[in-house]
């Protein structure tokens, strides 16, 4: 098949959640014979520079990354208050990228195009002009459930207020948007059941995160035990909350019975709170170059998230890595997991606090639950067999 990707950032480099997610799909259909080109916008949020990815991968993506300015313009933030249109997807809408789009399509014939998250969904139309392609949506999450919950968990009475406005209508965006799609790609079979109880007509599958075995060998190198760590992007807001939430909840508990406990945060973008904190054996290490040399270190996951949606790549790589993950049960939503087989469920700061004692007691323990971690990830995540059922969705909705 000759596929087009839409993507929201680069998929590469696969630095965080979202390009890791784009990244496996466009491995896996490259390597099972598929024809890809890749049209991705470019920020400051994540910003690449198209002629520094290596050229092997430039030649089988045809990568070509488009600016956008994404920043928040206050004014336009406000005004969008007194209207219903979403200023989330508001902001990815370019003449410039609108352009390429037409480009690309008059000289190239596509059987799928395929558009990465929500956001990229306003071109639709233009898409529809110019080609007779089918239109896939890939959703990573249910976009709108995320601000959702952040808004939820709010204090700030004026910051709620306006939370609240751009859930509402990315909310609206999102469900409207569902019926102009010839498939919808849904990244956990949660997802694909929400949008399935919308009532769209649109054929709906799950095509969960899938991992490259290959590239995710089991480590017999020595790793620091007991220690606790937790890696992700700070730029999304969901990891930042929880971050903050069990610093401020837990962490003192932690510290108190277990004061020799170390708690290690890699990731991109810490913000100056986290990396002024003052908290003991807390230690910020930021940006790492391997993320899997950085897991393979550490002993046991922290997933505190209480917002979000979709599936959380993160946890996906350390099982397959065989790392004991305790997460909160929404943090893992998505993932077939069993609690105390092969990941440790906590939602408040006294369940924390009694897993991670659990963990640090029994190495043999931790190192059970990694094993069964990764047979989940063998038998569930394999990328090769979620790529096939994906080209299997493709070819029914053609």
């Amino acid at each position: 098949m000759n596929i087009l990707l839409i993507c929201n950032k680069s998929p590469y480099p696969p630095k965080e959640g979202g390009p890791i997610a784009m990244n496996t799909i466009v491995e896996g259909l490259t390597d099972s014979g598929h024809k890809i080109k890749v049209l991705a916008v470019n920020s400051f949020k994540y910003s690449v520079d198209i002629n520094s990815i290596p050229d092997d991968y430039k030649k089988k993506t045809q990568i070509e990354g488009i600016f956008l300015d994404l920043k928040i313009n206050p004014l336009d933030a406000l005004l969008n208050l007194f209207t219903t249109n979403s200023y989330h997807v508001q902001r990815f809408i370019s003449k410039e990228f609108e352009e390429k789009i037409i480009e690309i399509l008059s000289k190239n014939k596509y059987d799928i195009i395929q558009l990465e998250t929500l956001y990229v969904t306003p071109y639709i139309e233009t898409i529809r002009k110019h080609s007779n392609a089918k239109i896939v949506l890939r959703a990573h999450n249910i976009e709108h459930l995320i601000w959702d919950r952040i808004t939820q968990t709010t204090k700030n009475p004026i910051k709620k207020f306006y939370l609240s406005h751009l859930s509402k209508t990315l909310k609206k965006y999102e469900l409207e948007a569902l019926d102009k799609f010839d498939g919808i790609a849904a990244i956990t079979k949660t997802d694909a059941d929400f949008f399935k109880k919308t009532g769209t007509k649109t054929p709906i599958v799950d095509i969960p995160f899938g991992i490259n075995l290959n590239k995710f060998p089991l480590s017999d190198v020595e790793y620091e035990f007991p220690s606790l760590f937790h890696i992700g992007s700070m730029n999304w807001m969901p990891n930042e909350e929880g971050i903050d939430w069990f610093l401020k909840k837990v962490w003192d508990l932690i510290n108190k019975k277990m004061p020799d406990l170390k708690f290690y945060l890699a990731g991109r973008e810490m913000p100056d709170w986290l990396i002024n904190n003052k908290k003991t054996n807390v230690e910020v290490v930021g940006e790492v170059e391997s993320a899997q040399d950085f897991i393979n270190s550490k002993a046991i996951m922290i997933v505190p998230l209480f917002s979000g949606s979709g599936i959380r790549i993160k946890i996906i790589e350390g099982m397959a890595l065989a790392k004991t993950i305790i997460s909160t049960k929404l943090g893992a939503e998505g993932i077939h997991y069993e609690d105390n087989k092969n990941i440790l469920i906590a939602n408040t700061p006294e369940e924390f606090v009694n897993q991670i004692e659990k963990c640090i007691k029994s190495k043999e323990l931790c190192e059970t639950i990694g094993v069964n971690a990764r047979k989940l990830i063998e038998e569930e995540y394999d990328n090769k067999k979620i790529i096939q059922k994906l080209v299997n969705f493709y070819e029914k909705i053609i």
